[in-house]
């Protein structure tokens, strides 16, 4: 199986891209806030049972995606200081402990760009991140760390560039078959 590890900052399109990718290439899509708002739910963002639970649920999707062997899996995600420093070293021993592949993609986008797409309407489906006052201050703080992110990796800048487009990319860079 491979995963498509998809992360960047709140914004970037990472959900729009993912869809694109999966209707390229068939595989799952997984992405962040399915399991962030489902334990949201009870437990308080960043709270010590909010941190675990959700790596817990991210590792055990993972690990049985492998065990499944499902062609892939798409996951997207947005570095914060709220998830453990070893969880990328976590991800790639779930993934690969029955060989599995890991194939990491960032995108990034302007400031600009993403300050005029974080109000969209259509992230309140999720709860996600929708005030440029709220990114600018976790911003700021330093609440997105790309820890533990691999210096290795494919990086599409999207200010620009339509998520079809950015799909095709990524189709393309990391050698991936298309879906029948």
């Amino acid at each position: 199986m491979k995963l498509i590890f998809l992360y960047g900052l709140p914004g970037v399109g990472k959900l729009t891209v993912a869809r694109e990718l999966a209707g390229l290439t068939g595989y799952k899509l997984f992405h962040n806030h399915l399991t962030v708002d489902l334990v949201a739910s009870v437990f308080e963002f960043g709270s010590e049972a909010f941190v675990e639970l959700r790596e817990a649920i991210w590792l055990a999707v993972f690990k049985r995606a492998v065990d499944a062997h499902l062609d892939g899996l798409i996951f997207t995600f947005t570095p914060d200081r709220t998830v453990r420093n070893s969880f990328i070293s976590n991800v790639t021993k779930a993934v690969e402990h029955d060989g599995g592949e890991m194939m990491f993609v960032e995108l990034t986008c302007s400031i600009r760009e993403l300050e005029r797409r974080i109000i969209y309407p259509a992230r309140g489906n999720f709860g996600k991140l929708n005030s440029v006052e709220r990114f600018r201050e976790l911003n700021d703080t330093g609440a997105f760390s790309s820890f533990g992110l691999p210096a290795k990796r494919l990086t599409i800048e999207t200010t620009e560039l339509a998520a079809t487009e950015a799909a095709e990319i990524i189709v393309s860079r990391l050698k991936l078959k298309r879906s029948d």
